[in-house]
């Protein structure tokens, strides 16, 4: 730990070394490079420096323990000192797992309407509203892909593309199936019904990642839905992509445009495939996305929003939270800060074992 530390140290001071020359200094392009990788490393440095700081003034006091007046003061100084100590290299621990390569990412985020019929299309209304007010509150930018609404304006079905500086890292922990308690407004005896929700988070793919074939895609184009009258689209502006091979389909009709439908799908589809190849390798990434809290799979019951008792229950971590209308506006950040907690520790305790 110590020696990666040093590494860590050593490092910085060379890239500060580096920035200071005459040669970097004369090339913007290399000075951002090596400013972006010393902000990286930067908080780390500091709290290492800070840790050293702290056993150096342990050390003095251990000498002080000789001096019979000073004894009991320098026991009781060393004392705190070994608890901050302590404290910083846990913080230290953490700081220096490995990122996901995944985090920066910008994301697709699918939102289906599960068991529960019209409520459950209302309860997947709701989680889009949630989320699309937590990506408000982040500076994050979505742009809706697909939709299919119910008879009752509730979703059936949402995709979006959910972009800004970090967003799988803040999204990466919510997929998975959600779970509604309430009464519903057509319930007329006041009886709390359960309903569901599945959420899907896939981290966008970039066009080198996916290799496709434009041989194995086949693209139908057909007239799309709409509410009738004057609503009606009278052109085949709607797109459908298969890929052959494994079977992936992506629709998107909410444009006027067949070429903008036609771009829009195959985004939804390159995140698909990007995720269907990621699952079905053995990889480090493959690994790392294992050791997440719970296993991410779509059909696990990973939270529950209960409206009579106005709390949300992550089932993963065993955390309720009595916040259930400031979540349900967006409030996700003690929510998901408890859920990244508890992934590194997790893969601390693996790292250590």
């Amino acid at each position: 730990m110590i020696d990666k530390l040093e590494a860590l140290e050593k490092k910085y001071n060379e890239i500060q070394e580096q920035m200071s020359s005459q040669e970097v200094l004369n090339n913007y392009e290399k000075l951002k490079n090596l400013n972006e990788d010393l902000k990286k490393i930067t908080p780390a440095v500091e709290k290492y420096k800070l840790y050293k700081s702290i056993q150096n003034q342990i050390n003095q006091n251990e000498e002080l323990l000789k001096d019979s007046e000073l004894k009991e003061l320098a026991k009781e100084e060393i004392k705190e000192l070994e608890i901050k100590s302590s404290q910083l290299m846990d913080e230290l621990k953490f700081m220096l797992l490995p990122k996901d390569p995944l985090d920066e990412k910008d994301i697709i985020l699918e939102i289906r309407a599960g068991t529960g019929g019209e409520e459950a299309a209302l309860f997947a209304q709701d989680l889009f509203r949630m989320y699309t007010r937590y990506a408000e509150n982040k500076n994050f930018k979505v742009e809706i892909l697909e939709k299919s609404l119910s008879d009752t304006g509730g979703i059936k079905e949402i995709i979006a593309n959910v972009r800004g500086k970090g967003v799988y890292s803040k999204f990466k922990f919510e997929s998975g199936t959600h779970r509604v308690q309430r009464v519903p407004i057509t319930e007329s005896q006041g009886r709390i019904h359960t309903s569901a929700a599945t959420v899907a988070v896939l981290p966008e793919a970039d066009d080198v990642e996916v290799n496709v074939n434009p041989d194995d895609l086949r693209i139908d184009v057909y007239r799309s839905s709409g509410s009738g009258g004057q609503h009606v689209n009278t052109t085949d502006s709607a797109v459908r992509i298969t890929h052959i091979p494994t079977g992936l389909v992506a629709t998107c009709q909410d444009e006027k445009s067949q070429y903008k439908n036609k771009e829009k799908a195959m985004k939804i589809l390159y995140a698909r495939l990007s995720d269907f190849y990621r699952s079905q390798q053995e990889s480090q990434i493959a690994q790392a996305r294992k050791a997440q809290v719970g296993s991410g799979d779509r059909s696990e019951r990973i939270r529950t929003y209960n409206f009579p008792q106005g709390r949300v229950t992550d089932h993963r971590i065993n955390l309720t939270l009595y916040k259930l209308n400031q979540i349900l506006e967006g409030e996700l950040d003690e929510l998901i800060e408890a859920l990244l907690i508890a992934d590194q520790t997790k893969k601390l305790s693996q790292t250590e074992n």
